[in-house]
């Protein structure tokens, strides 16, 4: 039985996406534990956004030093070793995380998965540990991240925050370019046409995109989104289409209504990012993916539009 005095480290580096997806993990963590005082570790891009995560005290940090560096990661394991936690949760389930346990911090109490079955998903695999492990799961299949969501009405030019809104999320990680379908200009310019407002969520490795892109874009305005920004932009929109990639997923875990757009390289159901009015189309090449298409599947689905003419689309649009 732990005592309010114990500490429980859980392990989890990133990406975006992947952390967001664990909020629900991370909640049924914290009503096991709600008398241990609960610590993340996660990757130093991560821990202003953690700091904000109602399920989590503190928040540590793991630069993840090459190997090279190994006299730096040392320092960190030491460091960790020293803080006593009474059980370490490890929802990584990594190569490096795995070394931690059987090397840098081999006497401490792990719960992990080791190198079992491949399971279907990382969040699946993280709720077969809660289940091996005895902790109840009654919301990791049902992440709210609503506690990230900023008030962004300074964000977003008059009038436009009160009328329905489509957000387009054309980027993705620069590691990943294969992920990215082309021809969001295209769509927009579509959406536009049938009398919605776009709004275009750009990144720090997508701000090229913004010349083509019609419709409003707030970090030509305003600078890049932090996470609170983003999440409060996407809470607003009535409906969100992008790629595979982490603001995707955060509106996903908003609760959105949306459609992700997965080429033959990914897959849905390892990306975990179907629930509610939260949908995917998959192909098995995304330049071969109409717009036509896309409209099709989100048409039917968008509130109705601004009273007001459509706007001519250029005919190179399509």
């Amino acid at each position: 039985m732990l005592k309010k005095t114990d500490k429980v480290l859980i392990i989890k580096h990133g990406a975006l996406g992947d952390l967001i997806q664990s909020d629900g993990v991370l909640r049924d963590i914290r009503e096991h534990f709600s008398d241990s005082e609960i610590s993340l570790l996660t990757s130093p891009a991560y821990a202003a956004l953690m700091r904000r995560c109602p399920h989590i005290d503190r928040v540590l940090t793991d630069p993840r030093a090459s190997w090279w560096q190994w006299h730096q990661q040392r320092q960190m394991l030491a460091a960790l070793a020293q803080e006593g936690f009474s059980r370490i949760i490890d929802l990584q389930n990594s190569d490096r995380t795995r070394l931690y346990q059987h090397w840098g911090l081999k006497n401490q109490h792990w719960i992990s998965r080791g190198q079992g079955p491949e399971p279907e998903s990382g969040l699946k695999g993280q709720v077969a540990l809660l289940k091996q492990t005895g902790i109840p799961v009654e919301h990791a299949f049902y992440p709210d991240v609503s506690w990230m969501s900023a008030n962004v009405a300074h964000l977003l030019p008059d009038g436009l925050g009160q009328s329905p809104f489509v957000a387009l999320i054309p980027g993705c990680s620069a590691a990943h370019p294969e992920k990215r379908w082309p021809y969001y200009p295209q769509l927009a310019y579509a959406l536009i046409a049938h009398g919605f407002e776009v709004v275009n969520i750009l990144g720090p490795d997508e701000m090229e995109l913004a010349d083509d892109l019609p419709g409003f874009t707030p970090a030509l305005e305003h600078g890049l989104l932090n996470w609170f920004e983003l999440a409060g932009l996407l809470q607003k929109a009535s409906f969100v289409i992008g790629n595979d990639t982490g603001p995707s997923h955060l509106a996903s875990c908003l609760g959105r209504p949306g459609l992700a757009l997965f080429g033959g390289e990914t897959s849905v159901a390892r990306a975990e990012i179907r629930r509610g009015e939260f949908r995917a189309l998959k192909v098995n090449d995304l330049l071969q993916l109409s717009v036509e298409t896309v409209m099709a599947a989100v048409l039917p689905r968008l509130p109705a539009p601004n009273l007001r003419p459509a706007r001519p689309v250029p005919l190179s649009s399509y």
